[in-house]
């Protein structure tokens, strides 16, 4: 992990969560907890269950009854839950910024470290991520970014590996096998990375895929230390 010359992100459960200030007392009424950091566990929980069954970017079912499994919503109300979860789920909210990444953020801008986002959107993360004061496409008062793409801009969506070529634009003459994708999804975002010979990286902070061959961080602040 420590022979890179830039760091590209996605932007979904990397640098932000869905918003537990909203899930939590949306959720609350069927059993589920009221801590955040349960919330934040949640979404990793899920997404493990998605990527286990290999489910595409449109397929969220499964990922909605493993969430609200995670918090605590009550057997009996699994299905009433998931199918709120599912309709509150939009795509504005997701937009609570996730502590430890912004810090790492931080000081991979300070090194000096090339940065962009690659995500699957809906043609509003770049104004999340600059409301959430994470980050904007050149300088400004938050990190930096080289480019922000969203695929719903672009036409094209992880896994398919050419959504990465938008962002290649933006580093000339950096070779991609020296480029760091973060993503938290083994289907979109390691399959797709991997595809466009990045290096694919999973953010994995509860240690959820143990025996996976790619791989894994805790924490983008790991990046600093390499």
């Amino acid at each position: 992990m420590n022979d890179f010359d830039a760091v590209w992100f996605d932007a979904g459960g990397v640098l932000v969560l869905p918003d537990p200030t909203v899930l939590a007392p949306l959720l609350e009424p069927y059993g589920g907890s009221a801590d955040l950091e349960r919330h934040r566990r949640a979404h990793y929980a899920a997404m493990a269950v998605r990527s286990k069954r290999g489910d595409g970017e449109r397929e969220w079912v499964a990922y909605d009854e493993a969430y609200v499994r995670s918090v605590g919503v009550r057997d009996n109300l699994v299905e009433l839950a998931s199918r709120l979860l599912n309709a509150c789920r939009v795509p504005d909210l997701w937009r609570w910024p996730i502590p430890d990444s912004m810090a790492g953020l931080r000081k991979l801008h300070a090194i000096g470290v090339p940065l962009a986002v690659v995500s699957n959107a809906d043609g509003q993360i770049a104004a999340t991520l600059e409301r959430a004061e994470i980050c904007q496409v050149g300088d400004g008062p938050r990190v930096p970014m080289r480019c922000i793409i969203d695929s719903h801009d672009v036409g094209v969506a992880k896994p398919d590996p050419a959504i990465f070529d938008f962002a290649a634009e933006h580093f000339p003459g950096v070779d991609r096998s020296r480029i760091l994708f973060v993503g938290d999804s083994v289907t979109m975002d390691i399959g797709g990375a991997a595809a466009a010979g990045l290096r694919a990286v999973l953010l994995d902070p509860f240690d959820d895929y143990p025996t996976a061959e790619f791989e894994r961080i805790r924490s983008i602040a790991d990046l600093v230390g390499a």
